[in-house]
């Protein structure tokens, strides 16, 4: 599929005004000198590529896919995703085995699930790391995250699945490979929360990874094959009762409402505005008065909240700061708009590794000023790095929603009888 000639007439390059906003906005110009910037890779380029193939420019990998070039355009530009494509169009090289494996995360997932305790021990183990440099380019710095026995959809089958019935309304739960394979703690407070407030949980009926992980690492038939899969999913979970299908991950939620259109062109307009976070949805129930939350008043918490990307260009940063500001004893301190510099896999990379910590390096020095007692954000790829790179725990808002909830007071207040 030609996916630059496809999506050529979307990516509106000829409102570019050439004000270079996008470029003074861009995290990996003023530390990567190869990478020509958001305003030449795509506007500028994209004038020349659609003349001659011959234009583009192998320095592109380096973008960092961001979006925050499209937050900034005062055009409605959709740079990012014009970068994207062409990529996706014009890379001559096939992915490397490195790249293959850092995308297929339910494969991998699967497989280290199975025997966790060995896979995280190895992992951590400097000689592993060193070999894993050496071979594969996956940097010897990176800290992988920890993989769980006990997946996250094992765990809701035996324990909460039963449950869900006795409630009216529900919502269906996207999971995505990190709550899943890594940390199904969240998954566990989300179902929680959301069952607290009165809310049933239910799973797709399939799930397969967002496709952001083999999106940016070109593997983009088997991207499009998971997306069509989690398309109809989510058309079946809507069409059966489910008021929302609702996510916890920042960046599943954006790939599946925006690169599922613009970069692998499958419609989703019928479903676009029913797939959203699971603090936003709450957030719209709060604010209507339909769900009311009860809050410990032994919870005291100082806590500075960092803003994902893709969190930023969906525009729902709100949601969460509004939530986290609910819970009488939080102190929060929202962080300035920075990339923390991992964006997926690209920290993961070698090559990428140096520029990923000094694009993040502002923020990191920013969290050490505001000392909090730990980091909230809604990426869990966010929350890698953050923990890596300062030493402080990160938690998703629904995980503190949960924590500072007063569990049995909220469900009365939302008329729950046991």
């Amino acid at each position: 599929m030609d996916l630059q000639n496809e999506n050529i007439s979307s990516h509106n390059f000829e409102q570019c005004l050439k004000c270079t906003i996008c470029t003074a906005y861009c995290p990996v110009t003023p530390i990567n000198p190869r990478y020509p910037g958001p305003k030449q890779a795509g506007p500028d380029g994209e004038r020349y590529r659609l003349k001659n193939p011959e234009f583009f420019d192998e320095a592109f990998k380096y973008c960092l896919n961001c979006k925050r070039c499209e937050v900034a355009c005062p055009s409605g530009v959709r740079i990012g995703d014009m970068i994207l494509s062409a990529r996706l169009t014009y890379t001559k090289s096939k992915p490397s085995l490195r790249d293959t494996m850092l995308a297929e995360t339910d494969m991998m997932g699967s497989l280290a699930t199975v025997c966790a305790p060995v896979v995280n021990a190895a992992l951590a183990m400097k000689p592993v790391k060193l070999v894993m440099d050496r071979t594969l380019g996956i940097d010897g710095h990176r800290q992988f995250p920890k993989y769980t026995s006990t997946r996250f959809v094992t765990w809701f089958n035996r324990s909460a699945r039963q449950e869900q019935s006795k409630f009216k309304r529900r919502v269906s739960y996207f999971h995505g490979c990190y709550v899943n394979y890594n940390y199904p703690a969240l998954g566990r407070a989300f179902v929680g929360l959301f069952n607290a407030a009165g809310i049933g949980v239910d799973l797709l009926d399939r799930e397969k990874c967002c496709g952001v992980a083999k999106i940016s690492n070109r593997l983009i038939a088997e991207a499009t094959r998971d997306a069509k899969i989690n398309l109809e999913s989510i058309r079946k979970a809507l069409a059966t009762g489910s008021e929302a299908v609702v996510a916890t991950s920042s960046t599943c939620c954006f790939t599946m409402r925006d690169e599922y259109p613009h970069i692998l062109g499958l419609k989703n307009d019928d479903i676009r505005s029913s797939v959203t976070l699971a603090v936003a949805h709450l957030a719209r129930l709060v604010e209507s008065g339909e769900v009311k939350l009860v809050f410990r008043d032994d919870y005291r918490r100082r806590i500075a909240y960092h803003t994902p990307c893709h969190m930023e260009r969906m525009g729902l940063t709100q949601y969460s700061v509004d939530m986290l500001s609910m819970i009488p004893g939080v102190e929060l301190v929202v962080l300035d708009s920075n990339c923390c510099g991992i964006a997926g896999t690209y920290g993961f990379k070698k090559e990428n590794y140096e520029t990923s910590q000094a694009i993040g390096a502002p923020l990191f020095n920013q969290i050490g000023r505001v000392s909090p007692d730990f980091v909230a954000t809604d990426c869990e790829t966010c929350k890698w790095q953050i923990e890596m790179s300062t030493g402080l725990k990160v938690k998703n808002p629904v995980e503190i929603l949960f924590e500072a909830l007063d569990v049995d007071a909220t469900r009365r207040a939302n008329g729950l009888h046991d």
